[in-house]
């Protein structure tokens, strides 16, 4: 009994080094390089900053658009709108648009 007490307390210890044949270890480095899926990663990369600076530059250009179009409507309101509302006046209270 005192014998099994004894061995079950043991702690055992890994004596054979364990090698994985298809994984490098410390200071080796890899003859193959697998480019299959380093192209793939590449493409993934490119693809997603290329999409990235793509909408960024769409957004930004009807940013600018947009300013450009809401300028001109405001201009043109500003230049149209009082003689429209002169105009419609002045036929719906029946005076002569000619008169001054």
């Amino acid at each position: 009994m005192a014998n099994e007490a004894a061995s079950q307390k043991d702690i055992p210890v890994l004596t054979d080094v364990i090698t994985d044949e298809e994984t490098p270890g410390i200071g080796e480095t890899t003859t193959s390089v697998d480019y299959a899926s380093l192209i793939a990663e590449l493409q993934t990369q490119l693809a997603s900053n290329a999409y990235a600076l793509t909408e960024q530059l769409i957004h930004n250009a009807f940013a600018e658009m947009e300013a450009t179009l809401f300028a001109q409507i405001s201009a043109r309101l500003r230049e149209e709108l009082p003689e429209l509302i002169d105009r419609i006046l002045r036929e719906h209270l029946g005076e002569d648009p000619e008169e001054p």
